[in-house]
């Protein structure tokens, strides 16, 4: 049985990302469609919106392009069941990967710092409404 393959506009629908991002990300690298029709549209795999979604949940955490790119290179290698990495290097990838997470951790934790600072102005303003809410 073939994978299904997805239209952009599905994908798009499903990862939350608008048809210009999609293609910006196709540009640069990130993601390569898995085909293309006859016609010539881009055609994804659940494996392709996976990785949409990865990168996806990079943004937030401010990665560059250049990161998010390593990033998905390491892990790529991790996961390549062809030509498995072994020895030094599956350790350099999992060091590279780690600090990866380590910054993720950092930047993550700024974010929840930030929040709580936001949330806690909505909650004076609401006071000063009268509100309470």
């Amino acid at each position: 049985m073939t994978e299904r393959q997805m239209q952009i506009g599905e994908v798009a629908e499903r990862t939350g990302l608008s048809l210009r991002t999609i293609r910006h990300y196709e540009e640069v690298g990130l993601v390569i469609p898995s085909a293309r029709s006859k016609g010539g549209f881009r055609l994804y795999t659940e494996a392709d919106v996976e990785r949409l979604m990865v990168i996806r949940r990079m943004k937030p955490l401010d990665f560059s392009l250049e990161e998010m790119r390593d990033l998905l290179e390491i892990t790529d290698r991790i996961a390549d069941t062809d030509n498995p990495p072994a020895g030094e290097e599956m350790e350099r990838l999992r060091e590279r990967l780690d600090s990866y997470r380590k910054v993720a951790d950092a930047r993550c934790e700024t974010l929840r710092a930030q929040l709580m600072a936001a949330e806690d102005f909505a909650s004076t303003l609401r006071r000063r409404l009268g509100t309470g809410n």
